[in-house]
This record gives C-alpha cells, structure tokens and sequence, in this order.
C-alpha cells in the first residue's frame, strides 16, 4: 500500500505563537524555559495535528527557533570564531548571536550573513566556511526531538540538510566548499549513528542542491558521501529533491545508495517519465503532488494520474504520497479564514487542508477512485468554478496590456545626461544620506492601525494621528541632517501587502501568515485575477511629508517583480503577464508621484534575484521579462525625475547585465554583513549609475559605531567613484526599535560627513 508523509510543516503555530515567544524572550520579558516550552507544546500540536490528519511519516527535527540551516550549522560545530564559541555544546546565546548580532558588556558581534533559500522568500543564516574548517557535533537537537516525538507516540523520521547541499549553500573561503566534504561527513555519520541509537529508523536529508546546475565533481561527491553515509548506519535513507526537476541531475540522485528518493512533481511534472524509465528495483518514489509554496486547491483528479502513473509501473508500495516540499511555506489553516469571500475560499488550501489533500490522494490510490468520489467531484467542482469566474478576467487590462511596447520600456535619455538634470534640480552633496524608506512600527502605530480598521477610532482620528507620526518623522530627519527624508510609511501595513489592498485581483487572509526569518512573518496577498490600480495609493502620504520640507521626500514603491514574488500568484497565466499587469498599475502611480511634486520615487525590488529560476536555461526568459515589468513601471518620467531601487540579500555577479537593464538612477543594496564583497560585481564591471551600498544591518539589534560605517564607506570607495556612492541602511528600519535606530542613524550621518571631509582633504592636498 502507497503511505503519505510530508517533508515539513509550519513552525510558528496557529496564531504565531512562536514569534511572540521569540520576541519576549529577546526583550527579557521570558524566560529561556518560557520559550523552551512553547517550542515543545508547538512540536507536540503539529506531530498530533498530522497524526490525526492521517499521515502515515511523520518528519521532525523540521522545526526550528530561527532557520533550519543555522541549525545544522550549530550541530555541526560550524560556529564562526567571532563568536567566540567555547567548542562545546553551542548554547542559546550563541545561536541567537549568529542569527541576529550581539552587543553587550562582553561581547560585540554582527550577525551571519541572510541569503534567500534557493527562489523562495524565506532567508536562511549563510554557513561559514574556512580554509582550515573543522566540525564536530556541537548539538543534539534531531536527537532531542526524535525522542520528544518518540514520547509523544510517534515513530518520526528525523530530518536533515544533506551534506552537499549545506556545503554549497555556505560561504567559504579559499577553495570550493565541496573540497571540505571529507571532514563534514565524519560528523554526519556520527550524527546519523547517534539517531540510529535513539531507535530511529529512517532519516531525511534534504538535498534540493540536485535541482541546479552541478558540475561532475558535484555529481561525484553526491556519490562517494551517500555511500559513505549508507556504509556507516543501518538507518533508513530518505533523499529529498524540491523546488525543481531532477533534468540532468536524474541519474545522480537515481543511483544514489538510498532507500527513498523525493521528487518535486509541481514544478517538475514533466519529470516522472523520465524518473520511472531509470528507478531502480527496490527504491520509494516520493511524489509531491501538492503544492507545498502555494495556496490553490489541488487539482485532485490531475494528482491521482500521476500517482497511478508511477503505482502501475513500479507497486503502489514503493509509492510515497507528497507535498512537493516543506509545507513551511503556506500559511497554517485555512479554516481560520471566516471572513474570506465563499468562492476564493473554495479555490485555496492552506497547510492544513493540503495534509488531508494528501491523505486523500493517497486513499484513492490505495482503495480506487471509487473511494475518495466525492472529494473528486468537489474538487472537479472547484476547478470549474475558477476556471469560469468572471471576476478572473478583465477585458481593459488585456486591451491595455497588449499595446504597450514591452521592448521599449524605460527612458531614452542615458544616464549620464539625466544625472546633469537630476543634480542641478536637487543640489545633493557627495555622499548624500538616505533610508531605505520604513520607520519603526511601535506598538502604537500598529495599535492605531488596528482601531482604525476595526472602527474604534474615526478615519478623521487615524488621519490625524499618521500626519503627527510623518511631521515629527520629517522633523527629526532633518535635524540629524539627513539629505533625502522619508515620510516612515506609517500607515503601511507590509511593503506588499499595502499595496495590494489598493490594487483589483488582490485578496487578503487574516491570518494567512508564513515565516520570512526568525521571528518575522509575513502575510502575503493573493492574486487571483488581473490587476489593476483604481485609484492613487501613495500620493496622499508623499505630497503631505514634502509639504513639510524643503529637502526631497522619496516617493516610496514596492516594484513589480517584488510584488509577484512575494505574493500568492495565480498560477492560470505566465507569472510574466501577472508582472507587466502590476508594473501598469504602479506606472500609473508614479506618474500621479510626479505630477504632485515628488522627484525622487524609489521603486523596490529585493526580491529581483530571488525570483532567478534555478536552471540557468531558464535564465534569459526571466531576466528579459523582469526587467521590462521593472522598466514598465516608471515608463513616462522626466528625465530630471530620480528613480530609485532597492535589492537586498543577492548575489549580482551572474546577473549584472539585467542590473544594468534596470537603468534605475540610484540602486541600494545590502552589503554590511558580506563587508562590501558584493560591490566587487558593480566595480570589475564598471557600474555606471549611482550606488547606496548598506552600511549597517537592520536585521540586527546591534548599533555599528561611526568608524565602524566609516571603514565600510572607505571599502566601496576602493570600489567605486565617490559621486557614485550614497549613504543609507541596508533595509528598510520597520522591525527595529527607535532608540537604536535614531542612534544608528545619527552615526550613519556621521560616516558620511567623515568621509566628506576626507574627499575634501584629499582634494586640498
């Protein structure tokens, strides 16, 4: 009989109860046993919670305080020497000080570097590597957790990330990261000894590396580590692919010493042929069938045909029924939605529908069609309904979209000439300082946010409490003496979400919340019909912060790249025709910024390079396509007009050009926590517009010192021409508090007066 079984679920609890527990337990308002307990009573709820769903295999060790990755990190001794770790058991402290920073009486250490888990919006903390890299089993949380799941009367399979993909999802320095392999795998077998000892009897390692581009030594190192590794334990072997197909990784992963192979069938549907013409005798398929990164209702019918697909060539007993990857990326529970219109509610599952989608799926397979009847004519049901509704199609932006001339978006006039309009308009002295847009979010402001939406206060009172916030916000900008202000973005409640509220073919969730890192969270919108903007979004809040000043305001916008990305996307349409619909509606929006005096308009996009497909075949199509959204999104400004962006968390080397495609005048990126490395991309290929490269990380709590951003500033000098170069934070200052950030922000002002009058000094001499 086929079983089902899930490679991981959500972590922060039904109603983000990790997050609050994390948050207090920061601030010194808990304890280390208060946190300890809500992890263990969150682990407790989802093994019971898929229990009584009815899967068969049960992961854990998916859960994490902070990122699975740091985990591993953590177990395996692979701590930075920064942090001075004393070489025994890696401690909470330690933990949280890689994840986010440290600054006290003892110790003053930034964070580990953020980078997107593969094409996801969910970061992890980056591995560290040396050339004389050690490990050793510095935790034992999977065992830990396999013997409270044990406790709890479930037989769970422990999961970890494979040794290969650790190794290439690290940073490593001198030599590549595989060359370490033969000292990581000692402790991996240790490892998987110890799980084996504690009574377990399969294991999960998580390899999504086998859906890249891997050179033949890759390929080779997959095959000497699992023989090593199937040498050294009687433990069953679980190896999961996801975020992709297999292509030319097939033969790879099918000859690997294992028990169970995983394999991604949403986004790699076209794979099974392939898969099942080589599958080996005696090895488990994994299907994921249903979409474990987004929220549309499976398709039940189309899933039962793959599966019975693979059960008539292979026995439904070596069939494994699956979410394509870890359900971390769906929001928890679709039955908390109460106020969520009736008919999009029938087309979405969230985390906890898509276990019984699962079991479902599974049944059919098991016990025939018949079996499960109903549910597939539901699901038939749901499928028409969605495919048929009216409220999908919108004849005016189909119309609108088809006349534009994508080829040509952007402007004419090169940069060079438009910096000569764009100076002579805002007088902006070198090194000129900025923010990246947000202010923090106090307990106030979103106490405010609340009552307005819920009616406690008048939007006459909400209106009048947000110009106070903006006015002592522009106010306090310019006493610091900083050069181009922001309003704070008060009233925004998420940079996409905002936004997505104003916009037609959005609808929101109430608690459709999913972990970005940490202790945040994000609740992303979904678009489910064509998109439109009815009326202005911005222009409100820009025109009344520059009334304020003499000193340019920043219009401030999430670009269209970004609110694809970050958002649940319709999947009846190319994600390419969803991006040029939302970059019409923003070019609406940013000609409305000009036309009401606003001459600088930042157009954000970190998640730019996130949405990079992880073949590099797939590349081009995707550049060309994003980059014309990008372009489209501002087409029709002035010249004297400044168009800003912002990316952060990316590597640029591999796409430089589409950087360049941009043509955005100033682009800000992160580069504190990678020390300016990720300029070396901008200058050996000779940048030609200006660059705001982070000088401090906000994803910490840590407060950098002036010299501290004025070394910074002095490396992307050797960089970079000094006219290129702006003066900012690496993101946007939403999550942090304001003593930090008026301190933080006040030494950045700092830096750049240093380096002010260090260019004039070398001028003069």
């Amino acid at each position: 009989m086929a079983n089902s079984t899930i490679l991981g679920y959500p972590r922060i609890g039904q109603g983000r109860e990790l997050k609050f527990a994390l948050e207090s337990y920061w601030k010194g308002q808990s304890s280390e046993a208060d946190l300890l307990k809500t992890a263990a009573d969150l682990r407790a709820a989802h093994w019971k919670l898929q229990r009584d769903a009815g899967i068969d295999a049960i992961p854990a060790n998916d859960f994490s305080f902070y990122d699975q990755v740091l985990d591993m990190s953590c177990h395996l001794g692979a701590v930075p020497q920064r942090y001075r770790w004393s070489g025994g058991t890696v401690d909470r402290a330690t933990y949280f000080a890689m994840a986010r920073g440290a600054q006290h009486d003892t110790i003053d250490v930034p964070a580990m570097e953020m980078s997107k888990w593969f094409d996801t919006n969910y970061h992890y903390i980056v591995p560290e590597f040396t050339a004389a890299q050690t490990f050793k089993l510095a935790t034992s949380k999977p065992v830990d957790e396999f013997r409270a799941a044990k406790g709890a009367g479930i037989d769970a399979r422990p999961v970890l990330i494979g040794p290969i993909t650790y190794l290439l999802v690290g940073k490593g320095q001198g030599g590549k990261n595989i060359d370490l392999l033969d000292r990581l795998l000692p402790v991996y077998v240790e490892s998987l000894q110890q799980l084996e000892q504690a009574g377990a009897t399969w294991v999960q390692l998580d390899e999504p590396a086998l859906t890249l581009d891997l050179d033949d030594a890759t390929r080779a190192a997959y095959a000497s580590a699992y023989k090593t590794l199937r040498q050294a334990t009687k433990l069953k072997i679980f190896v999961t692919s996801y975020f992709g197909a297999l292509g030319d990784n097939t033969d790879t992963a099918l000859i690997l010493p294992v028990d169970a192979l995983h394999i991604d069938l949403v986004r790699g549907a076209d794979q099974l042929d392939a898969v099942l013409a080589k599958v080996p005798a005696g090895l488990i398929l994994s299907l994921g069938v249903v979409d474990g990164r987004n929220i549309w209702r499976n398709d039940l019918d189309a899933s039962l045909k793959l599966l019975e697909q693979a059960a008539t060539k292979i026995g439904k007993d070596r069939v494994w029924v699956s979410a394509s990857s870890s359900l971390l990326h769906t929001p928890y529970d679709l039955d908390l939605e109460t106020k969520l219109d009736p008919e999009l509610k029938g087309w979405l599952a969230f985390a906890k529908q898509k276990l019984q989608e699962i079991v479902t799926l599974t049944k059919g397979l098991n016990e025939g069609r018949g079996a499960i009847a109903a549910a597939l004519e539901a699901s038939q049901k749901a499928v028409a309904s969605r495919r048929a509704s009216t409220r999908i199609h919108d004849s005016a932006v189909a119309k609108r979209l088809a006349q534009q001339p994508l080829a040509g978006a952007g402007r004419t006039t090169g940069f060079v000439e438009r910096r000569k309009l764009q100076q002579a308009h805002l007088h902006l002295p070198l090194f000129p300082t900025t923010t990246i847009g947000s202010f923090p979010q106090t307990s106030d402001v979103r106490k405010h946010r609340a009552d307005a939406k819920q009616s406690r206060i008048t939007p006459t009172d909400y209106d009048a409490f947000l110009k106070e916030q903006v006015k002592s916000a522009i106010a306090w900008q310019e006493k610091i003496g900083l050069d181009v202000l922001v309003h704070g973005e008060f009233e925004r409640n998420d940079m996409v979400e905002y936004f997505g509220e104003q916009l037609s073919g959005f609808a929101f969730t109430k608690n459709g919340w999913v972990q970005s890192y940490g202790s945040r969270c994000v609740k992303p919108p979904v678009i489910f019909g064509d998109v439109s903007r009815p009326k202005p979004m911005t222009v409100y809040w820009s025109h009344y912060a520059q009334s304020l000043t003499g000193k340019p305001v920043k219009g401030m916008l999430t670009g269209p790249v970004t609110i694809l990305q970050w958002s649940f996307v319709r999947d009846d349409q190319p994600r390419s025709v969803t991006a040029h619909q939302i970059a019409l509606a923003l070019q609406d929006e940013v000609l409305d910024l000009e036309r009401a005096g606003i001459r600088i308009i930042q157009i954000d996009e970190p998640a730019f390079r996130e949405g990079l497909p992880l073949r590099r075949s797939a590349w081009a199509e995707y550049l060309l396509w994003a980059a014309q959204a990008f372009r489209l999104s501002y087409t029709g400004v002035k010249d004297d007009t400044q168009i800003h962006t912002h990316m952060c968390y990316s590597e640029f080397n591999d796409i430089f050009d589409s950087i360049k495609d941009l043509d955005a005048d100033v682009i800000s990126i992160e580069t504190s926590r990678s020390q300016m490395e990720l300029l070396d991309a901008f200058s050996s290929a000779g940048y030609p517009n200006e660059i705001g490269p982070g000088v401090y990380d906000i994803h910490s709590p840590r407060v950098p010192s002036v010299e501290e951003m004025t070394d910074l500033l002095a490396k992307a000098s050797e960089k970079l021409e000094a006219w290129q170069i702006w003066v900012n934070p690496d993101c946007g200052l939403k999550t942090r508090d304001w003593p930090e950030t008026r301190s933080a922000l006040e030494k950045m002002v700092a830096a750049a007066l240093a380096m002010r009058q260090r260019k004039a000094r070398r001028q003069a001499g």
